[in-house]
């Protein structure tokens, strides 16, 4: 195999308490700390691994947002991925662009595996893993919590309700990482002054002939209702009695 795509998205860091704006119209990201996606953190961190073990001779990160996304590209630099490609756009993605953004990269560098995170942390949809595969045509493994590489195929093991499932795909193919896959690798400083001089391309979204017109409209951002104050009981039957009252048994 000779290149891996890994896609990064940039978020709100999981460590900041998400602030709603106060016309409801999304959340606050002006002033506010972002990272990349831990999943895709997690899918990077595999694919440096898959390198490392002689399966790959290349991995290149790619995200798809503005130009301050080129951050979160420099820390995935600085992980071990030997070049970055920003996709540059002002535009909120939704999966299905992002799919069709990757798609284009993923033909023009001939990539033989792409792996991405299941999902991102700021909408959760799980969406864009999925739908590269059915785009591109070639076999897929979601929330893979294993990846044995060998010849021309991916062995898998998934996270799937009933416990874990392993299946065997045949590359090129499209792979989504969960959370138990690996843990990925700490960012020392000589690492992050290397990756300033690894190649770092910007590619315009228009220019892959990819509309970012949304399909979906946000109809109004709420943050969740505060939760009850819980209240202390002396026994068991205080308990039920309590449960009983709140109509819960």
């Amino acid at each position: 195999m000779r290149k891996i795509l890994v896609g990064v998205k940039r978020v709100v860091d999981y460590n900041v308490r998400v602030r709603v704006k106060p016309d409801g119209s999304g959340v606050i990201t002006d002033g506010v700390k972002m990272s990349v996606n831990p999943f895709d953190e997690i899918a990077l961190e595999e694919a440096l691994r898959i390198r490392e073990r002689g399966e790959a001779s290349e991995v290149v990160a790619v995200s798809i947002g503005p130009d301050d996304a080129q951050q979160q590209l420099r820390t995935a630099l600085a992980m071990g991925a030997d070049r970055a490609i920003l996709v540059k756009t002002d535009q909120v993605i939704e999966p299905l662009t992002a799919a069709q953004a990757l798609l284009a990269i993923v033909r023009k560098e001939n990539a033989d595996l792409v792996i991405v995170g299941k999902q991102a942390i700021d909408d959760d949809a799980a969406q864009t893993a999925p739908m590269l595969a059915a785009l591109w045509d070639r076999p897929q493994a979601t929330f893979c919590s294993k990846v044995e590489i060998k010849g021309g195929t991916a062995t898998i093991v998934r996270e799937v309700d009933a416990g874990l499932e392993t299946i065997e795909i045949d590359l090129p193919a499209v792979i989504s990482a969960d959370l138990r896959l690996n843990e990925p690798r700490y960012v020392k400083l000589p690492d992050i002054m290397k990756a300033k001089k690894k190649p770092l391309d910007v590619i315009e979204l228009s220019s892959l002939g990819i509309s970012a017109e949304p399909g979906l409209k946000p109809v109004l951002t709420e943050p969740p209702k505060p939760r009850s104050k819980g209240i202390m009981v002396k026994d068991v039957a205080e308990l039920v009695d309590a449960l009983k009252k709140k109509g819960l048994v």
